[in-house]
């Protein structure tokens, strides 16, 4: 083994230290990211992503030097910094959120909700698979990694480094973006709840003019193939709401909320 010259263990040490700490908190948000976190991903690709994350994001953060750090520093910088990095996971995941309570909204008005309602580990309707797979797909092309990055970067100015937020500003920004994804949800399920609003009136004026007509049976194919045809016209534009929204929250995660 070739000897570690001393001048270079301890530039080496504070590298190491530097890289830790930062891993921190970038491995908490990999873990909730979209698409790099999903649970479909292995834990090892995960880790590989999460140090690669931790490369790109290290030489623009300054780090306390690893000598004046004690035992205490170093338990409550372990425990800051990974509940910083869950909260912006959190962020994130909840756009993902509004994506499959879309679906399930979509599904129910539609009749197609039992269709793989239980295929993997979260059941959601085979519309909600449907958008969220798109917008993964649509969200690393857009260049999401590259987002991710500087949303990582620039959390230090309003996270710092071993500081935790404050309890009260941390329980307005969850309800705030809770409340947001749920608005969200709900916008762009607003198609398909239009749609069996006016199926269901159709239904039940012609069901009042003609009584012995099974309507449900011969209007069933009808509101399947009209959500259908809404998911094929109008996911571009479903699509295009939900990135926007989740740009914003990349650019500025911590800020207002219409």
């Amino acid at each position: 083994m070739i000897p570690i010259h001393d001048s270079l263990a301890p530039w080496i040490a504070e590298a190491l230290w530097h890289a830790f700490a930062v891993f921190l908190r970038v491995g908490a948000f990999v873990s909730l990211m979209p698409a790099f976190g999903e649970s479909v991903m292995p834990a090892r690709v995960k880790l590989v992503l999460a140090f690669a994350f931790t490369l790109i994001v290290s030489p623009s953060i300054q780090v306390p030097p690893y000598a004046t750090i004690l035992l205490g520093d170093l338990l409550w910088l372990i425990f800051s910094e990974t509940v910083n990095g869950l909260l912006l996971g959190i962020g994130v995941r909840l756009f993902i959120l509004a994506l499959q309570t879309t679906g399930s909204i979509a599904a129910q008005s539609t009749s197609l909700s039992q269709i793989l309602g239980g295929a993997a580990v979260e059941p959601i309707p085979a519309m909600g698979y449907i958008l969220v797979f798109a917008a993964l797909a649509l969200a690393v092309t857009a260049g999401l990694h590259v987002k991710a990055a500087s949303l990582l970067i620039y959390s230090y100015d309003t996270l710092p480094m071993g500081q935790f937020p404050n309890p009260s500003d941390l329980s307005e920004w969850g309800l705030a973006q809770t409340s947001h994804a749920m608005s969200l949800a709900f916008t762009l399920a607003a198609p398909f709840v239009i749609l069996s609003l006016l199926y269901n009136l159709a239904l039940g004026a012609i069901n009042k003019a003609m009584p012995q007509l099974m309507v449900a049976f011969v209007g069933a194919p009808v509101i399947t193939a009209g959500g259908l045809f809404i998911l094929c016209i109008a996911s571009p534009l479903l699509l295009g709401t939900w990135l926007s929204a989740l740009d914003q929250y990349l650019i500025n995660p911590f800020g207002a909320r219409p």
